[in-house]
């Protein structure tokens, strides 16, 4: 299915707040998605990370040598501080959002340790994650989708529909997207 051309398309979110999955869902549905295997899938994400340079494109953002003309009309994935640098464009923004203490739950079981200082990274995400939405919310280049995860997995029907509405295109691939929610792997609940 295709997508504007003079548009860059970007899904995002915290760690660990089910941006892996939104990627998963699009490239499930014909949805054009740049990725690279240098981040290969593992217990944390059987499925795949889904990203370009192992993650690594915040620090390409920061120096402003991230091309994004090279990206246009497809789906790439980046980190919610990434945002912080993205350069003037135009751009449609998937930002997916999940329960804080899931997401520290998650980022705990993926390091294999547990974080003695909880509170504070908990306030230090919650801080990240509001100054993200605001800078995005006030940019004029860009338009955004809110997504929870926790919603796709309670009606993945409702909120597939809900990105394809955003992106303009038909439900053609509706069942094939919606077969990538597993509920199995639905494993830091709260």
């Amino acid at each position: 299915m295709k997508l504007d051309e003079k548009t860059n398309y970007i899904v995002s979110g915290l760690e660990r707040s089910g941006t892996s999955m939104l990627m998963q869902i699009l490239y499930t549905g014909d949805i054009e998605i740049s990725f690279d295997n240098s981040r290969k899938s593992d217990d944390n994400n059987p499925r795949g990370y889904f990203e370009l340079n192992g993650g690594k494109i915040i620090n390409l953002l920061i120096n402003g040598d991230f091309e994004f003309d090279k990206y246009k009309a497809k789906f790439i994935k980046i980190t919610a501080y990434g945002l912080k640098f993205l350069p003037p464009g135009k751009y449609k923004i998937i930002y997916c959002e999940r329960n804080i203490e899931e997401v520290l739950d998650s980022m705990e079981k993926m390091m294999g340790i547990k974080d003695r200082n909880r509170e504070d990274t908990k306030k230090s995400f919650i801080a990240l994650n509001n100054m993200i939405k605001k800078k995005i919310n006030n940019r004029k280049d860009t338009k955004i989708l809110y997504i929870y995860y926790n919603d796709i997995l309670l009606d993945p029907e409702k909120n597939i529909k809900k990105i394809l509405n955003f992106l303009n295109l038909s439900y053609q691939n509706l069942d094939k997207m919606k077969a990538v929610v597993d509920k199995n792997l639905y494993r830091q609940r709260k």
